[in-house]
């Protein structure tokens, strides 16, 4: 009876082990979906509505690490917002990406502070760097078309600025 059970405690435990190994190399496994808001770009001087986007919420780990790199590509009204718990300098790249992009990073405000325009993926990875509450990840050239620089204001449904 003792050598079933731990037979059976062998073949669970490498259940288990072969799920986390499947998980670390596939993280998008582990994303069983992503709430949605409305981000509006705001003129910071005006306060004039520029643009609109619908965003998935990043607001965990798992799905900042894998952010759209699972994405083949983005309608010019979507975007991705990534939600971190304060303002601080961050770095982003463009791991498994298929698409360019504009990241706007913007402070715990919604104040724009950064922006790039940024490539697929390059070897090593480019580090695009801001400082930010929020990332916003959008089709490239969104930013331009709609005249949002720094200064300007991202207003984030449910998200209250601090």
């Amino acid at each position: 009876m003792n050598r079933r059970l731990i037979g059976v405690a062998a073949a669970l435990a490498l259940i288990v082990l072969a799920g986390v190994a499947v998980a670390a190399t596939t993280p998008t496994l582990l994303i069983t979906g992503y709430d949605t808001t409305t981000v509006e770009a705001v003129d910071g001087e005006t306060g004039e509505s520029l643009a609109t986007v619908e965003a998935r919420v990043a607001d965990g780990f798992v799905k900042q690490y894998v952010g759209l790199s699972a994405t083949d590509e983005l309608d010019g009204g979507e975007g991705m917002l990534f939600v971190h718990g304060e303002s601080a300098e961050r770095a982003y790249v463009m791991r498994d990406m298929a698409f360019p992009l504009d990241i706007v990073f913007a402070d715990a405000n919604g104040t724009v502070t950064t922006i790039h325009e940024a490539e697929p993926e390059s070897r090593p990875l480019t580090r695009y760097e801001g400082t930010g509450r929020y990332v916003l990840e959008v089709p490239r050239g969104w930013s331009e078309r709609h005249g949002v620089e720094p200064g300007d204001r991202l207003v984030i449904e449910g998200f209250d600025g601090e």
